[in-house]
């Protein structure tokens, strides 16, 4: 059954989605979500995720949203081995604190001087 992702091209949180499928080399079959007419705020959409954001990830009617949420998950899901996304507690914390690093700091910083720009 195919996997489908809900994406917007150029979009970085979709992007990376795509480079740990291709690094897992699992086929995703890509969705564009046009955001100017509103096709994220349409019903059916929104029955897959409440929060009408992109990337959602549809795996057999499993639908799931949040970039980093779908990597793992694929990593966890169809990895043959545990090197992009180990299994051993240490070295997963590891790669989750890189995994997250810009959700909570390069963004911040983004965010902080861009909203704040004069």
């Amino acid at each position: 059954m195919p996997i489908d992702l809900y994406q917007l091209t150029g979009s970085p949180p979709c992007r990376a989605v795509l480079l740990t499928a291709a690094a897992l080399e699992v086929d995703l079959n890509l969705k564009k979500v046009d955001l100017a007419t509103g096709e994220h705020l349409k019903p059916e959409f929104i029955k897959m995720n409440p929060q009408h954001t992109i990337p959602t990830l549809d795996d057999g009617g499993f639908y799931l949203y949040e970039s980093r949420a779908i990597m793992t998950y694929l990593a966890n899901q169809y990895g043959k081995k545990d090197s992009l996304y180990p299994k051993d507690p240490k070295k997963r914390a590891l790669v989750d604190q890189r995994l997250f690093f810009d959700l909570g700091t390069l963004y911040k910083s983004y965010s902080d001087y861009y909203v704040n720009y004069p």
